[in-house]
């Protein structure tokens, strides 16, 4: 959610003339573009939908504003496809109702605001008895706290507080949106004999197969004084068909890359990438339709707020959870196959894998009724917590022996940081032991987070 924020604030630092209109839509287009994770992306709906109403006016009122916050909540909730309560969305909700309730009771925007935050606050305080899952770990809603933060801080501003404008640096903000520029690469070629004007061309014709769309300064001989400006190679025709997939990790990498995706977006559970990133890989790749594999459920909102606001390609998510999900996606592309029907049959071969991961706890607490110590093993499945031990190895099979059934014939194990190939094949040969009818698959994913990423199909 701060790299959301900060992505609307940047873009509204680069005004120059600056009016209600221009800021508002600042604001939108900033924060949809750098949304991030699912709360991220709400937030960013919140904020669309607010400067939707706030752009029309050159001084807002307290009418203004609660008519600001319906919309917001409206918008916000037309993004979700299957909204829960206790998250974000009911803390926005809240607030929106008591704004409508306070425009009839006041006129003062500092008497409004503290209102509509105490409601936040209040509604917040509720999420743990909305969802069984915060109650068990005893906390709060974290996007639902998140959105108390911002209206605070929206607070603060309006009575005068000092705040620091500033959009934040370095790693604390949102990466802006990529620029296209013109780049001019220089090669200096060393020889100790005179080069033949057949060679030269041959290492012309070379470099610009390599360097398409840019500007090459090749000086040829140690003391060449002549540069020549390469033209572009011809642009390849756009096929029909592309992928693009977030994963991390140079084993998972080069397993999609095999597979036929033609870039990679580093992220995951800990990485998620914004709108925008996903929007400039898909730019990247040549083709009419590009298929985006999110491959983790906080990523499928900001990969279909991509889709919604690309104007130059088609943009299909396939709402792959998870990275095994997304290699069984790749597995059944048929390119020969049309946009709809591939679409329909990745949709529906990616329910019929399992996946299992297992990483550890970084605090005590208590989930699906288990207790977890810190640095427990846990083995997480689609649905919720597999198992728990202080013993990976243990972890690990007591969450394999959840997912195999009758039904199940192949286990894929990826393993990543905090395990090797030959821990991950005394697992594997394990298995094969206890359920000889599988067939067990060993790859190296290099991820992190989790030790062990599983597939059971």
């Amino acid at each position: 959610m701060t790299m959301t924020i900060m992505s609307a604030a940047n873009a509204v630092s680069e005004l120059k003339d600056a009016d209600m209109k221009t800021v508002a839509k600042a604001i939108s287009s900033g924060s949809l573009r750098g949304a991030r994770g699912n709360s991220g992306v709400i937030l960013s709906q919140l904020f669309r939908g607010l400067t939707k109403v706030m752009g029309n006016y050159d001084e807002v009122t307290v009418e203004i504003l609660a008519e600001a916050f319906e919309k917001a909540v409206q918008t916000a909730y037309k993004a979700v496809m299957q909204p829960k309560e206790g998250t974000i969305l009911t803390v926005a909700r809240g607030a929106a109702d008591k704004a409508v309730e306070m425009k009839d009771k006041t006129t003062d925007i500092v008497e409004f605001a503290e209102a509509v935050i105490a409601e936040a606050e209040d509604v917040l305080a509720k999420t743990p008895d909305m969802l069984p899952v915060l109650k068990q770990a005893g906390v709060v809603d974290s996007g639902g706290q998140g959105l108390v933060c911002v209206l605070q801080g929206a607070y603060d501003a309006l009575i005068g507080k000092e705040v620091d404008y500033e959009p934040v640096s370095g790693s604390e903000a949102a990466p802006k949106a990529a620029t296209k520029v013109k780049t001019t690469v220089e090669f200096v070629i060393e020889s100790d004999k005179p080069l033949a004007t057949y060679q030269i061309k041959e290492i012309k014709s070379k470099i610009e197969a390599l360097s398409v769309g840019s500007v090459l300064d090749i000086k040829i001989g140690d003391e060449a004084e002549a540069k020549e400006e390469v033209k572009a190679a011809p642009a390849e025709p756009a096929k029909d068909m592309g992928f693009v997939s977030i994963a991390t990790g140079d084993g998972l990498t080069s397993i999609f890359t095999e597979l036929g995706c033609d870039y990679m977006i580093p992220g995951g559970q800990t990485m998620n990438p914004s709108t925008d990133d996903i929007l400039s890989a898909v730019e990247k790749v040549n083709a009419k339709t590009v298929f985006v594999l999110p491959n983790n459920k906080n990523i499928i909102l900001a990969a279909n707020q991509a889709a919604a606001i690309c104007e130059d390609k088609k943009i299909v998510v396939i709402p792959t959870k998870t990275i095994p999900q997304g290699i069984t996606a790749l597995i059944s592309f048929d390119p020969d196959a049309s946009v709809e029907d591939n679409e329909s049959n990745m949709t529906e071969e990616i329910k019929n894998v399992k996946t299992g991961q297992v990483t550890y706890a970084v605090r005590d607490t208590m989930i699906d009724d288990k207790e977890i110590t810190k640095n427990d093993w846990m083995g997480m499945g689609d649905s919720g917590l597999l198992s728990v031990n202080a013993d990976i190895n243990v972890a690990f099979k007591e969450m394999i022996d959840e997912m195999v059934s009758e039904a199940s014939a192949v286990v894929s194990i990826y393993w990543g940081e905090g395990s090797n190939q030959e821990k991950a094949e005394a697992l594997g040969k394990e298995i094969e032991e206890k359920y000889p009818d599988l067939e067990v698959e060993i790859s190296e994913g290099g991820q992190a987070v989790y030790a062990y990423i599983v597939s059971v199909e």
